[in-house]
């Protein structure tokens, strides 16, 4: 088994075939600080390259959360004009997740809210333990979602399923 770090937020293993992209920010419960995102982003470049992985699963390192999303703290001390700068940065890491050349799993356990679900979404099959609690919770406060969930939600569930949870910012458990 191989092992690659990506930034300080991101580990990738192989091992022959399969990939495990680890989000491995747990003192945060893995919230997407722009440094993570790209990482992210930096980790599935290299993925999408590597002809030899046939599949790749997203993980966490973190006991009980998959990903809780953006990361809030880091969001509400940006100026517009920093947000406006980062908001590629941060797209990129869902697109890179999404635009793998290779099938990917989501391996979800504990929370994957706002951001976190939107990643597992960019996934081609999602995993989900006993533990895993998913949702869109920006919602509740005005925000739409920016990681794709919008259009990501439906395919998976159904447009009125979807409709059900974006606007309710219900979380399901």
């Amino acid at each position: 088994m191989s092992e690659e770090r990506f930034g300080e937020f991101v580990l990738v293993r192989r091992r022959e075939y399969v990939a495990e992209l680890v989000l491995d920010r747990p003192k945060a419960m893995n919230a997407v600080s722009t440094a993570m995102a790209g990482s992210i982003a930096a980790a599935c470049t290299a993925l999408a390259a590597d002809r030899d992985v046939r599949v790749t699963v997203v993980t966490s390192s973190h006991e009980r959360a998959f990903c809780v999303g953006a990361d809030l703290k880091e969001r509400n001390s940006l100026t517009d004009a920093e947000l406006v700068r980062q908001r590629p940065v941060a797209r990129g890491a869902y697109t890179g997740v999404l635009e793998l050349p290779m099938p990917t799993i989501a391996a979800v356990h504990g929370f994957a809210l706002g951001g976190g679900f939107e990643l597992a979404l960019s996934c081609d099959l999602i995993v989900a333990d006993g533990t895993a609690v998913v949702g869109l919770p920006e919602v509740s406060v005005g925000v739409i979602p920016g990681g794709g969930g919008t259009q990501l939600l439906p395919r998976r569930v159904g447009a009125a399923r979807a409709a059900e949870l974006i606007f309710t910012a219900r979380r399901l458990e």
